[in-house]
């Protein structure tokens, strides 16, 4: 069974939340229960959906009375106000989920969840899925472009196997393996995932959060390597705001035209053949999503469970997070956005999250890069915050708010 709903935070299966009074003070987060000891029968299943439905169930809402310390820090430098735009309001946002106005990122992490797609047998992508094992190899070996970027921006990058095709036994120690089936069903024919493994994938996306941070994790990015995953994206996007697939579809990494057109029929027919209920986020990410998807949103929800920021990245990365924000209203607080990505549902989807990204550079690469790129911004701007002078410390008359 599963636990009740604690106050304050959200019922399982619902996007429902009740709200407790502000606090003045409180912790930045709280572990989650440990799964379930109490019946020795239970399976190991069992004991992982357990273990999410009350992770779920323990995530509060942030203590909004916090974000006026913030403000008022803000103000105090020697600046005009508000001059830093969208990073000022991701410090504020980053302060109030942690309850301090010295907020330690300490180690960056950015995790590459690596999966494959059934969809993909549909002809919906320029490569096969045997490009998915091919880069997550490169990304083992630190030879991909997130490692790159990673590697000036101070992040490290931890690649994860949650769901990739077979493979012939060579796997780089450095590929974590969290995989729970070797790749999604094809969700043109019926649901890509079934209910256990959809709950196998969140666990493990907020056990990584829990370990990451033992190891002094305070800043996770989320990302991806999945061929197939801009179609079951938009399939997500599609169902949750009533859009016709047409108008939150893209090219991905590369369609034609015509293929593009195909893609579009392909979502088409899996929202027929499947017909999600567009309120229930776990059936909707259970049938039309991908393992790389729902360990994403594991992460996210991960992190507002104990108190960790986790940047989105893309487009399948943003798409992820708002499948958290409807799973449980309350993990928005940890949910911060880097970039716009150039597919066509891209800011449609931020919008929904209440998430403004300070870079537009029509990046659609994908594998967190969007994510490891705003760090150094995100740095700059705590930089400014925690150490900049104030006005009464440069002899000059504050700015008012008009």
């Amino acid at each position: 069974g599963t636990a009740g709903t604690p106050k304050g935070g959200c019922s399982p299966g619902s996007r429902i939340c009740t709200l407790p009074a502000l606090r003045t003070s409180a912790p930045a987060w709280r572990k989650p229960p440990e799964p379930s000891k109490r019946d020795d029968k239970m399976s190991n299943t069992d004991r992982k959906t357990e273990y999410v439905l009350q992770t779920v169930s323990a995530i509060t809402p942030a203590d909004e009375s916090f974000r006026k310390q913030v403000r008022d820090k803000w103000n105090a430098c020697a600046k005009p106000l508000g001059s830093l735009g969208v990073l000022e309001s991701m410090v504020t946002d980053l302060c109030t989920l942690e309850q301090t106005l010295a907020p330690d990122l300490g180690k960056r992490v950015a995790v590459i969840f690596c999966a494959d797609n059934g969809v993909v047998a549909e002809g919906v992508s320029q490569t096969g899925s045997e490009v998915t094992r091919l880069v997550a190899n490169q990304l083992a070996a630190g030879r991909s472009s997130v490692n790159r970027m990673a590697s000036v921006a101070g992040v490290e990058v931890l690649p994860v196997d949650i769901g990739m095709l077979g493979t012939d036994g060579d796997v780089p120690p450095e590929l974590r393996q969290c995989a729970v089936a070797p790749g999604t069903a094809d969700l043109m024919r019926g649901p890509a995932m079934t209910r256990e493994q959809l709950y196998a994938a969140l666990y493990e996306g907020i056990r990584l959060v829990e370990e990451l941070k033992g190891q002094g994790a305070g800043l996770l990015i989320a990302g991806e390597m999945g061929i197939g995953n801009t179609t079951t994206s938009s399939a997500i996007v599609s169902v949750l705001f009533d859009k016709d697939p047409a108008d939150v579809t893209g090219k991905g990494a590369g369609l034609t035209d015509k293929a593009l057109m195909k893609k579009v029929e392909v979502i088409r027919e899996a929202i027929r053949v499947n017909h999600p209920d567009p309120e229930d986020p776990y059936e909707v990410l259970r049938t039309l999503g991908g393992f790389d998807l729902a360990g994403m949103c594991g992460l996210y929800l991960g992190g507002a469970a104990f108190g960790i920021p986790v940047l989105a990245d893309g487009f399948p990365s943003a798409v992820a997070a708002l499948c958290a924000a409807r799973i449980c209203p309350n993990a928005s607080k940890a949910i911060f956005a880097s970039h716009i990505s150039a597919e066509p549902a891209g800011q449609m989807v931020l919008t929904a999250l209440g998430k403004t990204a300070p870079i537009a550079a029509g990046m659609r690469l994908g594998e967190g890069t969007g994510g490891v790129a705003c760090v150094p911004m995100l740095d700059m701007a705590l930089s400014v915050f925690e150490e900049a002078y104030t006005f009464e410390e440069g002899g000059i008359e504050p700015y008012v708010e008009l």
